[in-house]
């Protein structure tokens, strides 16, 4: 524990501050804790607990500081609740949570808890590589993880840091994403709705639990991103909302502070304290937790003031349009500081709409975001893959126009959670045609994802195509995965991420130009489309057939002589397919040039192409 000092006041009263978590909330030192909360409205706080017995006297009245901050320092001790009683200008008094608290209680119970984060990490070797695993040129496969509903597991953060760490090093993954581990209060918000901007989720165990598992995680060559939401918050009375009887942390103004989508409320960016309250949240968990990254929700909501707002409803800008310029500039500090002071990371928007230079460096005018989900390239997939494979040739630009924009951001490819709930069923489920067709359906569209430039995310129960949409309140159907088809499933997946490591041309371009090429683009009558992947010398071939008719020798261009082999077939009987062809590695899966130009190339290849099926070929070297 360290003073509040002058510098400390001025930064966090400027907006600048990446640690006011270092000074703010409570602090153990020798017995004592001092407490320090900003509530510049209210006429007088006092500090209420298990140490005074939830009673505050005299002695429990916080001091106030010209910088709008409280302070008190008495005997308290770790693992002590603990709220403040903020009494505003009006009189009336409400017992609110520590906005900076490091541990809370397990909901539905709401207080503070006086914590120590003391740990020691063994993470070392990890930390100082980190950035090699998650650099643009690297190949990075994430597994999103909503922990509550992954596998039960008694032993909480701990426990399921071990299983975790086992089953995503078996499947290949280089990342998990771990949706909000933010304290909130109602379990069904699946943590967005975020009361605990320093504090993990006590659901599943202690500060230090979380590191333990994010520390074994490491230890087993696996990265960790936390989704964290800036963009909004609950108004559950014990939480920020009216926090000292004024609106502190939002806009009064609904037009500007009221979010309709999820009924909560929006930060206000243009206020420095809160800039600095909302940058030291995520300093903090790159700092004491050791994350590599974070996911920022819903930032597309953060950008547009007219954000799922009616004509009346919202207000301009100052210079009369719809932009957010306190969330924009809020938005480029906090890429800006984070990448400065925590090397290796990666930040990564969830950014739906065209805003420009998501992924632009800060001093280019972009928002300085390392990533950006694809939402056009999840949406356009999926929609053209849940038509019956008769109507896709009607339908040949949904899978042809992210050629378009594909380099316009550095993307990651995202099936997330988002697409397994409210009535949109499961990755299988949205399949058309019978069970073994679905199955070949999503086998396709795994190995198309894979394939494609741009990083990989998958939620969970998509690896072994569990049916049935995603139910946050039971553990996923694990009794499924054993059955034959969602084991090939899952051994394709396995795959996948083994070609994508091994293979610097389906990683190493992944946000360059010349990551890809179209060889064949425009045969919407056979629904087959074949690229070239590149990475400098290195290069792959993949070819696509997304209609169940095999398409016997289908002639196409490849720039290089020689002989290719074909090192991944999604048809494989291996993966639950029909074998038409050979397993991968056999002699017939090595396949000799021809030298008569094709699609603008001096040699071509003819391959059967089997149906529903996306296969790789890799020169021989």
């Amino acid at each position: 524990m360290r003073a509040f000092t002058a510098d400390d006041a001025w930064s966090f009263n400027q907006g600048t501050h990446v640690a006011a978590h270092d000074v703010m909330g409570a602090h153990h030192h020798d017995g004592d804790v001092t407490f320090r909360v900003w509530a510049p409205s209210a006429s007088s706080v006092a500090v209420v607990g298990d140490f005074n017995n939830w009673s505050p006297g005299p002695a429990d009245a916080m001091d106030p500081d010209p910088s709008g901050v409280w302070r008190i320092t008495r005997a308290a001790e770790p693992g002590h609740r603990y709220k403040f009683s903020v009494t505003d200008a009006a009189g009336r008094t409400v017992e609110k949570a520590d906005p900076y608290a490091f541990a809370t209680e397990e909901p539905p119970r709401t207080a503070s808890v006086i914590a120590d984060l003391d740990y020691r990490w063994g993470d070392e070797e990890w930390m100082a590589k980190r950035g090699e695993r998650s650099a643009l040129d690297a190949p990075m496969s994430v597994y999103e993880v909503h922990l509550g509903s992954w596998r039960y597991e008694p032993g909480g953060y701990r426990a399921l840091g071990a299983q975790l760490a086992s089953y995503v090093t078996d499947l290949g993954f280089t990342h998990v994403e771990l949706l909000p581990l933010t304290e909130h209060p109602f379990y069904g918000s699946w943590g967005y709705q975020t009361t605990g901007y320093f504090a993990p989720t006590a659901r599943y165990g202690s500060p230090t639990d979380l590191m333990a598992m994010i520390d074994e995680l490491h230890n087993r060559g696996v990265g960790v991103i936390l989704d964290w939401v800036p963009s909004h918050f609950p108004t559950d009375e014990h939480g920020l909302a009216r926090f000292d009887g004024s609106h502190l942390y939002e806009h009064a103004d609904p037009r500007l502070g009221h979010h309709p989508d999820w009924d909560s409320a929006i930060f206000n960016y243009e206020r420095n304290e809160v800039r600095s309250f909302l940058l030291s949240s995520a300093h903090f968990w790159m700092d004491r937790y050791h994350l590599d990254g974070l996911r920022v929700d819903a930032v597309a909501s953060m950008l547009y003031r007219d954000y799922s707002r009616d004509e009346g409803e919202w207000i301009p800008n100052e210079h009369g349009g719809n932009e957010n310029l306190g969330a924009i500039t809020f938005l480029q500090e906090l890429n800006r500081t984070l990448y400065l002071h925590h090397p290796g990371i990666q930040v990564i928007a969830e950014e739906s709409t065209a805003w420009p230079g998501v992924t632009r460096p800060v001093d280019q005018d972009g928002l300085g975001f390392g990533l950006k989900w694809d939402m056009g390239w999840m949406h356009d997939t999926l929609q053209y893959l849940s038509r019956d494979p008769i109507h896709r040739t009607h339908h040949h630009n949904d899978i042809t126009f992210r050629a378009v924009y594909r380099t316009s951001e550095n993307y990651v490819l995202p099936l997330s959670h988002d697409e397994v709930v409210h009535g949109k069923g499961s990755l299988l489920d949205k399949m058309p045609g019978d069970h073994w067709q679905q199955f070949a359906n999503l086998r396709l569209l795994l190995a198309y994802q894979w394939t494609t430039p741009g990083k990989k995310l998958l939620f969970m129960g998509g690896e072994f195509g569990q049916s049935g949409e995603w139910n946050h309140e039971a553990e996923l159907s694990w009794f499924q995965a054993s059955e034959p088809q969602r084991a090939g499933i899952t051994r394709l997946v396995t795959k996948l991420n083994e070609l994508y490591r091994s293979l610097p041309a389906l990683h190493g371009g992944d946000c360059s130009d010349e990551g890809f090429e179209w060889v064949v683009g425009d045969d919407e009558a056979n629904s087959v489309v074949v690229f070239n992947r590149r990475h400098g010398d290195n290069r792959a071939v993949v070819a696509i057939n997304f209609t169940p008719v095999p398409r016997s020798q289908y002639r196409f261009g490849v720039d290089l002589p020689g002989d290719w082999v074909r090192v991944l077939n999604s048809d494989d009987a291996a993966f639950g397919g029909s074998g038409a062809g050979g397993s991968d590695g056999e002699a017939a899966a090595v396949v000799a040039s021809s030298p008569q130009p094709t699609h603008g190339r001096p040699h071509c290849l003819e391959v059967d192409l089997p149906g529903l099926s996306v296969q790789v070929f890799a020169p021989v070297s």
